[in-house]
C-alpha cells in the first residue's frame, strides 16, 4: 500500500503542475502559492473534523520549519513551472534525493577522522559518483536552452530541489514524533497561504482572471491529495521503495509535457532527464550504505 500512496501522490502532483502551468499565465508564484495555501487549508480543516484528528500540536517548531523551507521550495518550484516546459521543471525539482546524498557526503567529510579511519573517504566514493551523474544531468538538460529568462528558471527549479530535500526529511522526522498526515499537511498549506501572501506584498497583485483563476481550486484539491499521500507513504513506508517510486512523477510530467504543451525535448534533454533519475535512485541506495545512521534512512 505504501508503494501505491507514493505512485499516486506521483500522479496528483504532475496533474497539479499541470494546473499551476495553465493558471500562471494570469497569476505570479506568490499568487499561486497563496490560493494553494488557503483553499488546502479548508479543505484540510474539514478533513480533519471528519477524520476527529485534533489541529492542536507540540510540535510547532518542527511545523514551522518544514512549512517555511517547504513553502520557499514551493515557490521556486511554480516559478520554475511557468518559464520552463513542464518535464524539465518537475524533473529539477526531483533533484533532492540528489541533493540528500549531498548533504550525507558533506557530514562524513566533516566528521572524518584520519587517525581513526583514514579509508573513510573512499567509501563514499560509489555516492560522489552517483552525485556527478545527477548534476551531469542538470546540465544535458539546460544546455539546450539559450533564452536566459529560461537560464534562471532552470537555477530556480534547481534549487527547489535543494530546499525539497529538507523539507522531505522533515516530513518523515514528524512521522516519527507521532504527528498525522492530516495535521502535518494542514500546518503546510497554513504556511504556504503566510508565506504566498507575504510573497505577494513584494510581487503584487493580478488583475482577477477567471479563464486562469479556475484552475486555482483544482491545482489546490491536487496539491492537498499529493501532499497527504506524499506524508503517509513517508511516515509508513519503507524509505528505499518509497524514494525511488516517487520518479513515476516524471513520467506522467513528460506525458503531459509532450501531450497537453506540445513541448520539445532533445535527445541530450531526455538523456539528461535519465541521468537524474538514476542517480537519484542510485543515490538512495547507495545512502543506506555510506551513511546508515541518516536521518533519510532510520524511519
Amino acid at each position: 500500500m505504501q508503494a501505491l500512496w507514493m505512485v499516486l501522490a506521483s500522479l496528483f502532483f504532475a496533474t497539479m503542475a499541470v494546473c499551476v502551468k495553465f493558471a500562471s499565465s494570469g497569476f505570479n508564484s506568490s499568487e499561486l502559492v497563496f490560493w494553494r495555501g488557503l483553499i488546502g487549508v479548508a479543505l484540510l480543516w474539514m478533513l480533519a473534523r471528519r477524520q476527529g484528528v485534533t489541529l492542536a500540536t507540540r510540535n510547532g517548531g518542527m511545523h514551522a520549519w518544514r512549512s517555511m523551507v517547504g513553502v520557499i521550495s514551493l515557490g521556486m518550484w511554480f516559478y520554475a513551472i511557468r518559464y520552463l516546459p513542464l518535464a524539465t521543471a518537475m524533473t529539477l525539482n526531483y533533484m533532492s534525493s540528489v541533493w540528500v546524498a549531498v548533504f550525507l557526503i558533506g557530514g562524513a567529510l566533516l566528521a572524518w577522522n584520519p587517525r581513526e579511519n583514514s579509508r573513510a573517504p573512499l567509501s563514499q566514493g560509489p555516492l560522489v559518483i552517483t552525485v556527478l551523474a545527477g548534476f551531469a544531468g542538470v546540465v544535458l538538460m539546460l544546455r539546450p536552452t539559450i533564452d536566459q529568462n529560461q537560464l534562471f528558471a532552470g537555477l530556480i527549479g534547481l534549487l527547489s530541489g535543494l530546499t525539497a530535500a529538507f523539507a522531505y526529511m522533515q516530513v518523515m522526522a514528524l512521522g516519527k514524533v507521532g504527528e498525522p498526515e492530516t495535521r502535518t499537511v494542514f500546518y503546510f498549506a497554513v504556511g504556504s497561504a503566510v508565506g504566498g501572501l507575504l510573497g505577494m506584498g513584494v510581487e503584487g497583485v493580478s488583475p482577477w482572471d477567471w479563464k486562469h483563476a479556475v484552475w486555482l481550486v483544482p491545482m489546490a484539491v491536487l496539491a492537498t491529495l499529493g501532499q497527504l499521500c506524499l506524508t503517509r507513504a513517508y511516515n509508513h513506508g519503507a524509505t528505499l521503495v518509497v524514494v525511488s517510486l516517487q520518479y513515476f512523477g516524471l513520467v506522467f510530467g513528460a506525458i503531459f509535457s509532450l501531450t497537453l504543451f506540445g513541448d520539445h525535448i532533445t535527445p541530450l534533454g531526455w538523456a539528461g532527464m535519465g541521468l537524474i533519475v538514476a542517480s537519484g535512485i542510485g543515490a538512495t541506495v547507495l545512502r543506506a550504505r555510506a551513511a546508515p545512521h541518516a536521518p533519510a534512512d532510520e524511519h
